[in-house]
């Protein structure tokens, strides 16, 4: 393949994932949910959304990174955020790191800019 991108999945395709859609690489619309993939910096002074940084959103919380309590703080945030219930707001992946992709079941507000596509 000339992209370089390695290749072995069905059909030929990259193995690599398919990127995010509509502007910022760090959110995705799948129908009426929001997937993100945000940087927690854990111990921040405040709940707070920091900046864009292309492949995640980098957000603080304030609950230290121990015994899930800054997923906890994290996931309450994401809630209060997006005017969702708690139940609402998914861990996908990154539960041990500060890399972390969550969905927002059908955000009744968005705290950013994420057009739909």
């Amino acid at each position: 393949d000339a992209s370089g991108a390695p290749v072995g999945g069905a059909h030929g395709q990259p193995l690599l994932s398919r990127p995010l859609e509509t502007g910022g690489r760090w959110y995705r619309w799948v129908g009426d949910d929001l997937e993100l993939r945000l940087r927690v910096q854990p111990r921040g002074r405040r709940d707070e959304f920091v900046e864009d940084q292309g492949e995640h959103y980098r957000v603080r919380v304030q609950a230290p990174p121990v015994e899930g309590k800054a997923n906890g703080a994290l996931r309450r945030f994401l809630a209060a955020s997006f005017g969702v219930p708690l139940s609402q707001v998914e861990l996908l992946g990154g539960s041990q790191s500060r890399a972390k992709r969550l969905l927002i079941r059908a955000p009744r507000r968005l705290p950013l800019p994420m057009p739909r596509p």
